[in-house]
């Protein structure tokens, strides 16, 4: 399916007179998950659309260290996926405004209650690289989502856009080629193994 056929799937969701819709954006690092959210943050008014990225329960800095797992960010096991899943069963069941931490990478860490769910909000998206993921504290999250989108792209271009990526956020060229081909691909490969729970494929082509 094309990004055309997510937006009136949920502008449907919109009209209808069902309960809250939670729908996940799923892909690879480097797939084109922002994109996707900002064509719908255009399209949407984000009192009816709220969006919830996954970053936000990165583990900070000082936890990875004291881990040893600063090496791995972004790895499946270096989040707080508990707290995340906690959010979405809060934001299914409850109906008053709901606050969750929202991650920048020029700071390459999370600012607690920046991002808000509304109390208007019937449409949650919310996107990342583990939603289909069944380990690691993961496991509920596809039971809390109504449809979750596997975003499917060559990877050629995948890694060009997330090298890229990596140099824009202060990465010299050749340290950008070496995350993205290191951890980030260990990611991406694990990321792949789970596509097969997705409710449908979504190309950017």
């Amino acid at each position: 399916m094309q990004v055309s056929d997510l937006l009136t799937e949920i502008k449907e969701a919109l009209e209808s007179n069902g309960k809250r819709t939670l729908i996940g954006i799923v892909g690879k690092p480097g797939a084109g998950k922002s994109t996707v959210v900002e064509a719908i943050k255009e399209r949407f008014d984000q009192a009816l659309v709220s969006i919830i990225p996954m970053d936000g329960y990165h583990l900070s800095d000082e936890e990875l260290i004291a881990q040893g797992k600063r090496d791995r960010k972004g790895a499946p096991d270096t989040f707080d996926s508990n707290a995340f899943v906690e959010l979405l069963r809060r934001v299914k069941s409850e109906d008053g405004e709901i606050t969750f931490p929202i991650f920048h990478r020029e700071l390459e860490a999370s600012i607690p209650d920046e991002g808000t769910v509304p109390l208007t909000a019937k449409v949650i998206i919310t996107e990342g690289n583990y939603l289909l993921s069944q380990e690691h504290g993961f496991e509920n999250v596809r039971k809390l989502l109504d449809k979750v989108y596997y975003i499917d792209i060559n990877d050629e271009k995948r890694l060009e856009r997330l090298i890229a990526r990596h140099v824009r956020y202060g990465k010299t060229p050749d340290a950008a080629q070496d995350w993205a081909m290191g951890s980030d691909e260990a990611n991406a490969r694990y990321i792949e193994t789970t596509k097969h729970l997705a409710s449908d494929f979504l190309s950017l082509e």
